[in-house]
């Protein structure tokens, strides 16, 4: 009885982020995974970063050679479900490119899902296989892998996080010139939320 007293001042104190779990995903450009995962219910925070490659402390300057433009994505599970984040990543990500995503080309805008658990394995590989499934004629190429450090974008370059709320009108022209939104309704129809 104790421990849930004082479990219920610390989530009072905080907020429910003690009660919230993350994923980790890249999907090209980070503004727009960012944008994307913002809108779903239950998501409490989106955060661009790099994740996957060996330097460290990445920046978007430099010494990010090796990894991955990511979000970490904080959300309530009891409102929204691991699975239904994966299903909300594979609509916004275009899963046969093996270049990068849009017209963004290179290593670090390589799609990725990467995964803390068995469990987050289990789901993820399962919803790559049914994307697979869904599309026999293609090969789908993004990876499921295992999560390693993520380095949230700070500093000087924090003006990537969030940058589709603060620079609304050149986020809208980069998105609509990326052709993200087309390529998108070329793959997955209506479905792309």
């Amino acid at each position: 009885m104790k421990f849930k007293f004082v479990l219920l001042l610390v989530s009072l104190f905080y907020g429910n982020s003690i009660l919230a779990d993350e994923a980790v995903f890249a999907g090209g450009c980070f503004w727009c995974m960012e944008a994307d995962f913002e809108k779903v219910e239950g998501v409490s925070d989106v955060v661009s970063g790099f994740t996957g490659g060996s330097h460290k402390n990445p920046t978007y300057t430099g010494g990010h050679e090796g990894h991955y433009e990511a979000v970490l994505v904080t959300y309530d599970p009891k409102v929204v479900s691991y699975q239904q984040l994966l299903d909300h990543y594979w609509v916004n990500i275009d899963p046969f490119d093996p270049r990068g995503q849009f017209c963004d080309k290179g290593f670090e805008y390589l799609s990725a899902i990467f995964v803390a658990d068995k469990t987050q394995r289990a789901l993820a590989q399962a919803s790559r296989e049914k994307v697979v499934a869904k599309f026999p004629d293609k090969i789908v190429v993004t990876p499921v892998l295992a999560l390693s450090t993520f380095y949230p974008i700070k500093g000087k370059e924090n003006y990537h996080q969030d940058y589709y709320k603060n620079n609304p009108i050149r986020y809208k022209y980069y998105r609509f010139r990326c052709g993200r939104d087309r390529r998108l309704e070329q793959i997955w129809g209506n479905k792309k939320k």
